[in-house]
């Protein structure tokens, strides 16, 4: 097999977990979504750093380490991508992973509005036409449900400007993304103390305190680590062998993914609505990854 024929199975693996891992935290629905989200933080420290052992590369974080002034823009993208995962678990064990999916069908479009807005790019016609039809899915929707899709909107930010900030970082995906984490791990830690020592609950005022009264629920709390590096390193594999407009393409597999296991295993509402503004979403995207697949 060809090495652009290993990138684009590797993206698809990468975009298949991340787009069954709803049902994975939909499992652990009995946790509060801020004591899943400290231990997929904690235990993805811990994975990347043997994954870092392993590969020798472990200087490249400790360097890191040793330059505070380096820490401002990993601060600010841990800071975005607690927000997204928090969003995502929270939307999944909350009935509303459908949303969630609109998020991430969102994100790409959003983010050539934030690299309009704050880097100057321009936008092609066929973007601006991908992106109008975006604000009106948005709009059709709020009329529909009489709200915003606030939840699919902040997950669509939160992760776009995870990618604005790291397109700013020099530094590999996996080392950085262990920084991230590693930055994000006393404050984890500190929850987890309030919840196992009943100083405090959820935001819901659900006790929890859940890593080690059971032995199911514990393991699937430690593999959250591996859950969430196992597809970045896929994703970093692949974007060295093919080409950006396919790896964009191929990652539209797991919003896919999303949406069928929102709809068809849980069961949530798809009305009308949803048709309207998943189809125009649709279209927006056709248009942009056909003009990126051009432009490659």
């Amino acid at each position: 097999m060809t090495e652009a024929g290993k990138g684009v199975l590797a993206i698809a693996g990468a975009a298949t977990i991340w787009g069954l891992s709803g049902i994975y935290y939909k499992a652990l629905s009995a946790v509060p979504p801020l004591e899943v989200l400290s231990h997929r933080t904690l235990w993805s420290v811990v994975f990347f750093l043997v994954v870092l052992a392993v590969q020798g590369r472990l200087d490249e974080a400790v360097a890191l380490l040793g330059r505070p002034r380096a820490w401002a823009p990993l601060v600010a993208s841990a800071i975005m991508i607690a927000l997204n995962w928090l969003l995502f678990i929270a939307a999944v064990q909350q009935g509303r992973a459908l949303e969630a999916s609109l998020g991430y069908y969102i994100f790409p479009l959003l983010a050539v509005s934030l690299g309009f807005l704050v880097l100057g790019e321009r936008f092609t016609p066929v973007q601006s036409l991908a992106i109008g039809l975006a604000a009106v899915a948005v709009v059709v929707l709020t009329v529909g449900k009489g709200m915003a899709p606030w939840t699919a909107l902040a997950i669509a930010g939160t992760f776009a400007a995870y990618g604005l900030i790291k397109n700013r970082v020099r530094l590999g995906p996996v080392a950085s993304v262990f920084v991230e984490t590693l930055l994000l791990a006393p404050l984890a830690l500190i929850w987890l103390w309030g919840m196992h020592t009943g100083a405090w609950t959820d935001i819901g005022g659900r006790s929890g305190g859940m890593f080690g009264r059971d032995w199911g629920t514990s393991a699937m709390l430690a593999l959250s680590g591996p859950l969430t590096g196992g597809p970045l390193m896929l994703f970093a594999y692949a974007a060295r062998r093919i080409p950006y407009a396919t790896l964009g393409l191929v990652q539209y597999l797991n919003p896919t993914l999303q949406f069928a296991v929102a709809v068809a295993l849980f069961g949530e509402p798809f009305t009308v609505w949803h048709a309207v503004a998943f189809g125009l979403i649709w279209t927006g995207l056709a248009l942009y990854s056909w003009q990126s697949w051009r432009r490659s």
